[in-house]
């Protein structure tokens, strides 16, 4: 009830979230009146196609970053490429079809679950870790390629990636969806949810009390590399092979929307509804520059210039605080 009571305050209070509200009104505001074609239903298919990638990265960013610790993952653009890799080498290697979702789930997991053995058990900083891991993880993909892409995705898998309902993309709607509504049902309503706030809040008075930290941790991050791994098999359902940089800038636009969507960057406040908003808007942004005929290199340094706002609004929150 306390927590509760305690992040209904934080949204109506933080300056992150004003500051996503306010950059929510000036794109509709801007687009509707410069470029009103965006808002018709085959633009809308496109921004959710590409927001599915970065909208499972992020919601497992947001809970390692949510989880407190220092925590940050930076290897998830890697781990999303190498799963891809390790997929398609798999059903090369005379694995059935079949099962290519499942590999890629469970290599993703199990990358996730380095970096959060390294970082629990060996007390290794986060940051140095995953981006240690992220040029492992991304330099394997390249080498074990030779930066090819590799065709042979299973044909059943084509449908669905590509798939459409309502404009809605068809891994969006069973992916993204489901996937955020079970994450905000867990921290609503589960004592592990609890656990994942009162970590971020103070995690020396989470283990005074018992809860496990260190056991929650590889938890955290083994679930980041598995929906790391999902957004590697809807690459290749969606692109039709398996392409050693389908991550490419993952780890930067996961935790710029991350932070942005109002979960503080030291952990113990935020929610997963303002990560929804956050990479939609960050979609948008970006779908919104390419219709404008602005160059693709810009969109890393919008999305880098965002991130600093977004540290100082949340320095500014605290300030006010």
């Amino acid at each position: 009830m306390i927590l509760t009571a305690g992040t209904a305050r934080f949204y109506k209070k933080n300056v992150v979230l004003t500051l996503l509200c306010g950059l929510w009104v000036v794109l509709a505001l801007t687009l509707l009146i410069a470029q009103p074609s965006v808002f018709s239903g085959a633009t809308l298919t496109s921004i959710l196609q590409f927001a599915t990638l970065l909208a499972l990265v992020s919601l497992g960013q947001a809970m390692v970053v949510l989880a407190g610790g220092a925590g940050i993952d930076l290897s998830v653009g890697g781990n999303v490429s190498l799963t891809a890799i390790v997929g398609m080498m798999a059903l090369q290697a005379g694995v059935p079809g079949m099962f290519l979702p499942f590999i890629c789930l469970l290599c993703g997991f199990l990358l996730g679950a380095v970096n959060g053995l390294l970082i629990a058990r060996l007390k290794i900083y986060p940051l140095i870790v995953t981006l240690g891991t992220f040029y492992v993880y991304s330099g394997l993909a390249l080498s074990l390629t030779g930066g090819a892409a590799q065709a042979g995705v299973p044909t059943w898998a084509l449908p669905w990636g590509r798939g459409v309902l309502a404009d809605i993309p068809l891994p969006f709607l069973t992916l993204v969806i489901p996937a955020f509504l079970i994450t905000a049902l867990l921290l609503s309503f589960t004592a592990w949810g609890r656990w994942i706030y009162a970590m971020g809040f103070n995690e020396h008075s989470a283990r005074l009390v018992g809860i496990p930290v260190d056991r929650a941790r590889i938890l955290l991050y083994s679930l980041c590399g598995m929906l790391a791994g999902g957004a590697g098999f809807v690459s290749l359902s969606w692109l039709g092979s398996g392409r050693p940089n389908a991550g490419v800038n993952l780890e930067l636009e996961s935790l710029t929307a991350a932070l942005l969507g109002g979960v503080a960057i030291f952990g113990g406040k935020g929610g997963v509804a303002g990560v929804f908003a956050a990479v939609l808007l960050l979609v948008t942004l970006k779908t919104s520059m390419l219709q404008f005929g602005i160059n693709t290199v810009w969109q890393v340094g919008v999305v880098g210039l965002l991130l600093i706002a977004v540290l100082l609004a949340d320095r500014l929150s605290k300030h006010r605080s």
